[in-house]
């Protein structure tokens, strides 16, 4: 095939995340198209695709019971952030703080679930802490992730992945709904996050040899300006400012409480 088909065919639009299996319905259990639409995207128009991911998908979800529904203001939610179709581009909004900090050459590619559970009593946020003999970030607070391979489609199908790997969450349990602002971090990961909601009813299972805790924290608090700070810390013999959340026995701080920084203010700015 030749380099400009190639080009031709990445241009297409999409609504695949990577999960490829079908419901009892006979829709795909990721994107929700039938069969017949799958097998006749190439030979549709671009008006007939974006009709079908526009008016028709949403339809279903909603009819489906989807998961989103189950969250409060979801509708604003999904406004507030990328869309699935593509996984955003850009070096990370926090680049230029660490440009002079991270070694030469491209980041290496990682993807993680920011995941949130409906809740009777408000909207949570499922975190995990990393087991402490890890070599990187051991101990340290998170969300499921970690680095993209080659076998994964997106982004989504990375964290997807993981969070199998890492907590036992099923794909069937789990609905993404759209993409944060990539972060690159200090360890030179450049890491796409992917909000999702997950079913109320699953129950981690952490895989001991990553995974030490999974815990949840609402995400009001998460959402409460007053409850995020900055603070000082020495690296290299730089004093560099990250930022922190204190929970209840948890210390939530660096990439995670970034991501969940780039989420509040998405959605100060999403009417």
């Amino acid at each position: 095939m030749s380099h400009s088909m190639d080009a031709t065919r990445r241009a297409v639009s999409s609504p695949c995340i990577g999960i490829c299996s079908l419901d009892p319905a006979g829709h795909c259990r990721g994107c929700l198209r039938t069969r017949a639409e799958i097998a006749g995207w190439m030979g549709m128009s671009e008006h007939q695709r974006r009709q079908l991911m526009q008016d028709v998908l949403p339809l279903r979800a909603r009819a489906a019971g989807s998961l989103a529904a189950a969250l409060p203001g979801h509708e604003r939610l999904l406004r507030a952030l990328n869309p699935l179709a593509a996984a955003p581009a850009g070096k990370g909004w926090n680049h230029d703080e660490l440009a002079d900090l991270l070694p030469p050459g491209p980041p290496a590619e990682a993807a993680v679930l920011a995941g949130l559970v409906p809740r009777p009593q408000g909207v949570q946020v499922l975190l995990t802490r990393r087991t402490e003999t890890l070599r990187n970030h051991g101990g340290q607070v998170g969300f499921p992730g970690g680095r993209i391979e080659p076998g994964d489609r997106n982004p989504v199908a990375a964290a997807l992945r993981e969070s199998s790997e890492e907590i036992a969450l099923p794909h069937e349990r789990v609905q993404a709904l759209g993409y944060l602002d990539p972060f690159v971090t200090i360890s030179s990961f450049r890491v796409t996050p992917v909000v999702a909601v997950i079913d109320p009813a699953f129950v981690p299972v952490p895989q001991p040899a990553e995974v030490a805790e999974v815990f949840e924290v609402p995400l009001d608090f998460l959402m409460d300006p007053g409850n995020l700070r900055q603070v000082e810390i020495d690296h290299r013999g730089r004093v560099r400012h990250v930022l922190e959340y204190t929970w209840p026995g948890q210390r939530i701080w660096g990439a995670t409480a970034a991501i969940l920084y780039n989420l509040r203010r998405r959605l100060e700015q999403t009417p």
